[in-house]
């Protein structure tokens, strides 16, 4: 700085430190900014469904990997409070593996062990209720108001929301309802809980409503269970269910084997149908999971419940 007397040097100095600073202090923002895209990045690919789950054929590997992702997605959750498909995949998330692994565990330790059965069942319950209010939190975000009409409001309130809903909500009505509907499976004995089936299938009527189609007729699925679960008086009964299954494969086009698997314990047990009941379930377990590589670990995960219902034919049926 030749030529320059002390204060000018000082002032320069000061300029540029000035400047330094103000430079870090952008990068610092840049720094946030990149690591947000990043973050809403990683979420949009682990929430996507599908991929290298669903075409996987070994259910343990699956069941072992599910909670390592479930706990990456949650911190996710929490650095990307309004993003929607990170809540969609945890809903989704939290319950599959509530269902496919930990509920049917209960299931087959019930056979054996009652009093053993029990706290499986809870742990099953606990899951689905953090997956209802993932979901909660994702509807709100689509329909703010959302989650205080489904936990505080009234019908009126509720009818109100899900007429706010449009068709790219129902992956959220679908998994939403289907949470708080298998916590109502898992948690009998749980008065709270079963008081809440209402609201299950009050998300499941909106998302059939806009699009039945969804998934390949899944959501008739829920309604093979849930309509022979009430009498016709109600609304409901095996006729129902029935006209629910045969959407449900007309939709499937035999991409999918769990509505076999549903309604042959729901209905077909139900009206003591054994003959439908080994007729269906023989049906699933000679199918070719390969045929369908991006349904493969759901219909391998349907044969094995399928074999396990066949196992128990003795006990399930009078005669």
């Amino acid at each position: 700085m030749v030529g320059l007397d002390p204060e000018q040097v000082f002032h320069r100095m000061i300029n540029l430190i000035m400047r330094l600073a103000a430079f870090a202090a952008v990068l610092v923002c840049a720094g946030c900014n990149l690591k947000t895209v990043a973050m809403r990045s990683l979420a949009d690919t682990v929430a996507e469904p599908g991929g290298v789950y669903s075409r996987d054929d070994d259910p343990e590997l699956v069941r072992d990997a599910l909670p390592v992702m479930l706990k990456i997605m949650e911190q996710l959750a929490d650095g990307l409070p309004k993003h929607e498909g990170i809540r969609l995949g945890l809903v989704r998330g939290f319950t599959s593996y509530g269902a496919a692994f930990i509920e049917d565990d209960a299931d087959r330790m019930e056979e054996v062990d009652v009093e053993k059965a029990r706290p499986l069942y809870l742990r099953a319950k606990k899951m689905f209720l953090r997956a209802w209010g993932y979901g909660l939190d994702g509807l709100d975000l689509a329909v703010p108001g959302f989650k205080q009409a489904f936990l505080h409001g009234s019908k009126e309130d509720r009818r109100r929301v899900l007429a706010l809903a449009g068709k790219a909500d129902v992956p959220l009505l679908y998994w939403t309802g289907a949470a708080i509907g298998s916590a109502v499976a898992s948690g009998k004995d749980d008065m709270a809980v079963v008081g809440e089936l209402p609201k299950a299938a009050e998300l499941m009527q909106r998302a059939l409503a806009l699009d039945e189609s969804w998934d390949d007729g899944s959501i008739h699925e829920f309604f093979i269970t849930y309509d022979a679960s009430r009498s016709a008086a109600e609304g409901g009964g095996f006729t129902e269910a029935r006209k629910h299954f045969t959407r449900a494969l007309e939709l499937g086009r035999n991409k999918k084997l769990s509505p076999l698997v549903t309604y042959a314990e729901a209905v077909a047990v139900g009206q003591q149908d054994k003959a439908s009941f080994t007729k269906l379930l023989n049906q699933v377990i000679a199918f070719d999971v390969d045929t369908v590589p991006e349904n493969r670990l759901v219909n391998v995960l349907a044969q094995r419940r399928a074999r396990w219902l066949l196992s128990r034919t003795a006990d399930l049926f009078a005669d």
